[in-house]
């Protein structure tokens, strides 16, 4: 998490607000989980930077648990102009997408309205607490 943060404030600029939102204390996880994540969130922070043309960002992470599983869950939302839908999926995207599934878990990526674009991976942390 502090690590995000950092990249957050190092990418924030007068044209874009980067902020992070995760919970106190920090959590606890594994290593591949927290590669993963972490690489993830820095290429969707990247793809803002340079494509969105957004003036804010919000990571989010969270943990949540469903029949018995607990999941990672990182949310990366702006506020620009979205993905084209003609636009071909490039390597960040696809690796974002192999990040995840590598772990067992899913990335979706989807517009967001009235636009924007927003990134969400799950990511399994193994059983409940």
């Amino acid at each position: 998490i502090g690590a995000l943060q950092q990249h957050a404030r190092a990418s924030s600029t007068s044209e874009l607000q980067v902020m992070v939102q995760a919970p106190e204390p920090p959590l606890l996880l594994p290593a591949a989980v927290e590669v993963a994540a972490y690489r993830i969130a820095l290429e969707a922070l990247t793809n803002v930077a340079h494509h969105a043309q957004a003036q804010n960002c919000q990571v989010q992470v969270d943990m949540s648990s469903q029949q018995g599983q607990r999941w990672l869950l990182l949310e990366i939302c702006d506020d620009g102009i979205g993905i084209a839908s003609d636009r071909p999926v490039g390597v960040g995207r696809t690796a974002m997408g192999e990040r995840a599934a590598e772990l067992g878990g899913t990335l979706r990526i989807e517009p967001m309205i009235p636009h924007g674009t927003r990134v969400v991976a799950r990511l399994p942390l193994g059983g409940s607490e």
